[in-house]
């Protein structure tokens, strides 16, 4: 059953469950009382370094349970992501343990203990609720400063985000390109791991045009990826593990492939509008900024690029293997983005390669807007989540703050592209429910 917790997010964040926990209203009454007198004393530890305030936790858990059989519940009442909860519930049974705690069920255990993750508008306050036998609960609690957490989520988020569902199909998808529009799309290119399709949309609906064959001779990677780049001098290129793809030049679409290790476009330099050239970020006038165009080696067995880049920005000729990347230009240099498969995003200005401190997915990409800076950095946090969230974050820095509410998903985001004209995005989503692919188009629109 679920009663009173220790307290609710603070008035910008909602509340997210990792498990049920309980807690007793005098343990509420009290504990509240202690945050209003700041009974709690200093924070032990940087909110972005879980480790020592987990193990502190946990021992003083231990110090009243004692080794032995406990039951856990974790349920997360403070501003902390899904992503963020789950490490540190993943961390607290670590540390419980290493400590001689054996987690079992709570039919098994000898011990039960109720963890109720929270904060103050200073601290977060990890709470524990223990109970043995009959007797009387016992609560023991830790603090970590607020102070410490890299993203800022606004209270009034000057950006929307909004997502428009371009196509869907059962097949896997790998990416769409919009080769035409109006206003709205009319003419798009969809990616399978066999072949590009192409569809005009006539009377509301979309009307298949001709299906153009990847060929390949080798067999493609488990968690195949793969780009289509719409060009200046012929209509596209395709991009995938290993194998090239480029449409002709002529008035009948003709589509040839070759296997081969070129490098796939960061920033690609075709389209309609010549997407190496945007207007300045946080500009008004329209005056532009020049962005070199990018390319880095896909690893032709695998999902991710290789960190070979050309050409090198600055110093830097190679950088970690990553998943995607997003670039944020600069008065004086373009600080670029690059989600690692180390876990971490390394930004990379040409000087300095700086592993964040912060954690997002694998999928990033780059936005320009008339909105604040004029550049934003889409964000997909996957985690273990069945589903995915998007939101968008400003670097003042090289810290993010976010800067929209997260746009939701109905499953997990298999690609982030930023669309040739610089300003949008494609998305593509496997829908957990029906299992067909999704083609979402996201943009960002300044708020009122």
């Amino acid at each position: 059953m679920r009663g009173a917790v220790y307290n609710s997010a603070i008035p910008e964040t909602s509340q997210k469950s990792v498990n049920n926990a309980f807690c007793p209203a005098f343990v509420v009454r009290v504990l509240r009382f202690a945050l209003l007198l700041g009974a709690f004393g200093p924070a032990v530890a940087r909110a972005a370094d879980w480790s020592a305030v987990e193990q502190q936790l946990a021992r003083k858990i231990v110090a009243v349970t004692g080794p032995g059989a406990v039951a856990l519940t974790v349920e997360n009442h403070s501003s902390l992501g899904r992503r963020d909860g789950d490490i540190v519930q993943n961390g607290l049974r670590s540390a419980l343990e290493q400590a001689g705690i054996h987690l079992v069920k709570a039919e098994q255990s000898a011990a039960s203990v109720a963890i109720t993750l929270s904060e103050n508008p200073t601290s977060y306050v990890w709470v524990a609720e223990i109970h043995q036998g009959a007797g009387a609960a016992s609560v023991v609690m830790v603090s970590v400063a607020r102070s410490g957490r890299s993203s800022v989520v606004h209270d009034s988020m000057p950006i929307a985000l909004r997502k428009t569902l371009l196509w869907t199909q059962d097949g896997p998808m790998l990416d769409l390109a919009v080769l035409e529009e109006n206003g709205t799309p009319a003419r798009i290119a969809v990616l399978t791991p066999e072949n590009v399709s192409l569809y005009r949309l006539q009377s509301g609906k979309w009307q298949a045009e001709q299906t153009l064959e990847v060929s390949h001779t080798r067999p493609w990677p488990l968690d195949l990826r793969g780009r289509l780049v719409p060009a200046r001098d012929h209509l596209l290129d395709a991009y995938l593990p290993g194998v090239i793809c480029r449409t002709g030049a002529g008035g009948v679409v003709t589509m040839s492939c070759h296997d081969g290790d070129d490098p796939w476009p960061l920033v690609p330099a075709g389209g309609s509008v010549n997407a190496s050239v945007f207007p300045s970020a946080g500009s008004t006038s329209k005056t532009s900024a020049a962005i070199p165009p990018l390319a880095a080696f896909f690893a032709p067995t695998r999902n991710f690029f290789t960190g070979v880049l050309t050409p090198a920005i600055g110093k830097f000729s190679t950088v970690p293997k990553f998943y995607s990347a997003a670039f944020l230009p600069r008065e004086k240099y373009t600080l670029w983005l690059f989600a690692a498969t180390d876990g971490k995003v390394h930004l990379v200005d040409g000087v300095s390669d700086q592993p964040s401190k912060f954690e997002w997915g694998s999928d990033i990409a780059a936005v320009r807007t008339s909105c604040g800076a004029g550049w934003q950095v889409l964000a997909a946090d996957a985690g273990e989540r069945s589903s995915d969230s998007v939101r968008a974050y400003e670097f003042p820095d090289r810290e993010p703050v976010a800067v929209s509410a997260a746009a939701d998903f109905p499953g997990a985001i298999s690609a982030l592209w930023s669309e040739a004209r610089g300003d949008t995005a494609i998305g593509i989503v496997k829908n957990r429910e029906s299992g067909s692919y999704e083609a979402y188009r996201l943009e960002l629109v300044c708020s009122q």
